[in-house]
């Protein structure tokens, strides 16, 4: 589980002869251990491979498919967080690192909007949460397939959203919590409709 808070930002080296995909560490030192789980541009990963200088993960066929991993370009600058722990102060919001899909950024200034499969909708509230690339976010205005949201300087320094251009993929993450109310009301209206 992550907070959706983004340590820095990290580059990605590509995918090698071996299957691993190599992210570059740059100027972060953080501890990453085989094993642990590190959020990359929201993607929930396992580390599989660490040096002193990067770290390298597996990525399956399933999330090439709902990530922006397929279209990733060697030098991209990507957001990372580690995982929480007990000890962490939960800053940002719950995000699991399950992206539910790939958005296009439509509109840059004043706020970042996005446009996203109108069949996520239910899932998207004013000053409700949604995660962009990562990153924990407060929705500022909704649309049919579309979200908006405010940026300020600290998040545009700390992440790539600030890189971003209009037209630009990005994964998207909608609320667990919103997920499972959703959930639940489509079994009740199954429910009622068998009895």
């Amino acid at each position: 589980m992550f907070s959706g808070i983004v340590a820095t930002t990290v580059g990605y080296d590509g995918q090698g002869d071996d299957g691993i995909h190599r992210f570059v560490l740059g100027q972060w030192r953080p501890t990453i251990e085989l094993g642990s789980s590190i959020s990359c541009n929201g993607v929930c990963l396992t580390v599989i491979e660490v040096t002193a200088d990067s770290f390298g993960v597996e990525i399956v066929e399933e999330t090439l498919h709902r990530s922006t991993f397929s279209s990733l370009e060697p030098g991209a600058r990507v957001n990372v967080e580690q995982s929480v722990t007990a000890a962490t102060l939960l800053d940002g919001g719950i995000v699991q690192g399950h992206v539910d899909c790939v958005g296009r950024v439509t509109h840059l200034a004043p706020s970042l909007a996005v446009s996203f499969d109108p069949r996520f909708d239910e899932l998207v509230v004013e000053k409700g949460g949604i995660v962009l690339n990562g990153v924990s976010l407060t929705v500022t205005a909704v649309g049919e397939g579309a979200a908006s949201v405010a940026l300020i300087p600290e998040t545009l320094r700390r992440t790539n959203l600030g890189e971003l251009e209009v037209g630009a993929p990005l994964n998207i993450e909608f609320d667990i919590i919103g997920k499972y109310l959703v959930r639940q009301r489509s079994l009740e209206q199954r429910e009622a409709w068998r009895s």
